[in-house]
């Protein structure tokens, strides 16, 4: 099986991309220039005769410090035509529930509920029962205030414009709330989007979430049942999250990439991206940067 590795050059380290991409081919006997898909800050080096996880391990001993990712996958099938996005910390910087505990002054007390959720280490449902019922009779004004601070994560407008125009088929698929996740989606072209439903009464925030909720199961479901209705075996699929209840949806993707991910994800995903934007997931597919529209 042929395979593909992909370099790319995160903040401060493109300078450093060729000599290390040569270091590379070097300890893995490839022969031949790299093919640069952006000059200076993304190349394909071709792999054979080494298995991925091995191929993987040497260039990241190479790599050592510098901000440089580096993914191994069969080239093969490489370009996907369903690309499923989690939306907190993913798509945008922020994560809103911790946005909205600035409202109760409790951001910090949230915050850390939600990082170990992230992590692997509560219950997602649990954690997301608890940091609600935490609101519980905000004036539903505050949404708004907090819709205003959404940050989009650089490179998530050309990732999905350059998706749109190459016919892929986009799903934002998220445990973060409709009303967050449905403009968001709106504004960048997602075709689907998979959210759960804040609850709201008499112009207030009830302090619960609708059932059933998107949770870790629910995010791996949707992306089976997209795959599906699309006609789609799951090795066109790619699924990109940074949080624990991502992973099931990473790990059934045919490529599965957790960006900038809480520890454990990382550890756990088949592939990562840790410091280039998400214009990355781009180069992972082998496009090139004429192709790429601009964010």
């Amino acid at each position: 099986m042929a395979l593909i590795m992909t370099l790319i050059g995160g903040p401060g380290a493109r300078d450093a991309l060729p000599e290390t991409a040569a270091a590379i081919a070097r300890a893995l006997e490839i022969r031949g220039e790299p093919d640069w898909l952006a000059p200076g800050a993304a190349c394909d080096l071709p792999v054979t005769g080494v298995p991925p996880a091995m191929a993987e391990r040497a260039a990241r001993e190479t790599i050592g410090e510098a901000a440089i990712d580096v993914v191994v996958q069969p080239l093969r099938g490489r370009r996907k035509r369903l690309l499923v996005a989690d939306l907190e910390s993913t798509i945008i910087e922020n994560e809103m529930l911790d946005e909205l505990a600035d409202f109760v002054g409790l951001r910090a007390q949230i915050a850390e509920i939600t990082r170990r959720a992230m992590n692997g280490e509560l219950d997602f449902a649990a954690a997301l029962g608890e940091r609600v019922a935490l609101l519980r009779g905000l004036p539903n004004s505050v949404l708004d205030d907090a819709a205003e601070r959404i940050r989009i994560m650089p490179g998530a407008r050309s990732l999905l414009a350059t998706s749109r125009a190459a016919g892929v088929r986009t799903a934002l698929v998220t445990g973060g709330f409709t009303v967050f996740a449905e403009p968001i989606a709106a504004s960048l072209g997602f075709d689907h989007v998979v959210a759960n439903r804040l609850d709201i009464a008499d112009g207030r925030i009830v302090g619960t979430v609708r059932n059933p909720i998107v949770d870790r199961d629910a995010k791996r479901h949707a992306l089976i049942a997209l795959a599906a209705e699309k006609g789609l075996p799951l090795t066109a699929t790619l699924a990109v999250g940074d949080g624990a209840n991502d992973l099931p949806m990473l790990l059934t993707a045919g490529l599965g990439v957790a960006f900038h991910a809480k520890p454990t994800v990382a550890a756990a995903a088949h592939s990562r991206i840790e410091h280039a934007d998400l214009t990355a997931l781009l180069y992972i597919q082998g496009y090139r940067e004429a192709e790429i529209a601009p964010g």
